[in-house]
């Protein structure tokens, strides 16, 4: 027995100091489970095609990368995401920049860190099939569109910029998810709404084709969904801030490369997720990654002119009538500039 004691006090030691070096591992290796900070990031609506960039961020391990565990939840629209993020109920927002400038108007501390959606996702929405092959064949008929919403506001900009009569075109009322019905059945000829929520409802289930006319081509520019922080974040945290727009950003553009993983990473989230409305969903997004003065810049830069436009239409047709700046709305500061970051030529002719 006494002849026993060295080896075991050896094999103690030598068990001791390998239990040592791995308690230490975590220490040294920052990301892992035990070091990752928790944040949250409020969605702007329910998990669909669009926005599933956030959930490839969290399921691939972007967010690991940098040091981040994000819990991604669901949203009510804009405007509650906006409210969110106003009062520090989430660190981050995926919310449209036209509701952003209203809310800054109106005192809201937040500000966009990266623009996705940076041409104007709104427009009009007919079948492929109607005889209304322009925006001015619009004049004689009707257009349903919620009342109060983003495109109901922006509509006067819509039939400035495009030249049309607004005596000669009936706007009617309807709740959002009744439009694609109405305009399958043939109850109204045209739409208003954003195309990448109602085109896919009207092509996928309707088993039809449409024809969209954007308010961007017509002159209409409204910076829409991108990243949201509170401006507090901003000054206390920007390497969080930054960690988490790089993550995001990458995912994104991941997702657009592998559409058929991305959309089995939001189903994950969402089993009730049908592929092919998600798929066309994001299709109809791509085309609002690239406005005509974001063309060649990383995906997530934004341009002043096109915030100074959102905040000339927001001033003429959203009811903003207290002093808004475009600088109060945005920055680029947190935005990577890479050529990674640069979103494929054909991002917006989808």
């Amino acid at each position: 027995m006494p002849r026993d004691k060295p080896t075991s006090r050896r094999q103690f030691l030598r068990d001791a100091g390998i239990a040592a070096g791995l308690a230490a591992v975590p220490l040294a290796r920052p990301g892992r489970a035990q070091t990752k900070r928790q944040v949250t990031v409020r969605l702007d609506w329910i998990y669909q095609g669009p926005n599933a960039g956030f959930m490839v961020a969290q399921d691939k391990g972007f967010y690991a990368e940098a040091g981040l565990n994000v819990e991604v939840g669901p949203g009510k629209g804009s405007g509650s995401t906006a409210q969110l993020v106003a009062s520090k109920a989430t660190q981050f927002g995926f919310a449209d920049g036209y509701v952003v400038g209203n809310g800054v108007s109106k005192g809201m501390n937040i500000r966009t860190v990266a623009g996705l959606y940076r041409r104007n996702p709104t427009a009009i929405v007919v079948l492929a099939d109607s005889d209304i092959k322009t925006p001015k064949d619009l004049e004689g008929k009707t257009v349903a569109i919620a009342a109060g919403s983003t495109q109901f506001q922006q509509w006067p900009a819509f039939v400035k910029g495009c030249g049309l009569d607004a005596g000669k075109i009936r706007v009617v009322n309807i709740d959002p998810a009744g439009s694609p019905p109405a305009l399958i059945t043939g109850q109204v000829p045209a739409i208003a709404g954003y195309a990448l929520g109602q085109v896919p409802s009207v092509e996928i289930r309707g088993n039809t084709k449409a024809r969209v006319f954007w308010y961007a081509d017509c002159g209409v520019t409204a910076v829409s969904n991108g990243i949201v922080v509170h401006n507090d974040l901003i000054k206390e945290e920007p390497e969080l801030v930054r960690g988490f727009v790089v993550a995001t950003l990458k995912a994104f553009l991941y997702g657009r490369q592998n559409v058929d993983e991305m959309i089995a990473i939001a189903r994950k989230y969402s089993p009730a997720i049908e592929p092919a409305i998600a798929r066309r969903e994001a299709e109809m997004s791509w085309q609002t990654w690239v406005s005509p003065n974001t063309a060649g810049k990383p995906f997530g830069w934004m341009a002043e002119k096109d915030w100074q436009e959102t905040v000339e239409v927001l001033k003429q047709y959203g009811g903003v009538t207290t002093p808004l700046e475009a600088q109060q709305l945005y920055t680029n500061d947190f935005v990577p500039t890479g050529a990674e970051f640069i979103p494929p030529p054909e991002a917006n002719k989808t």
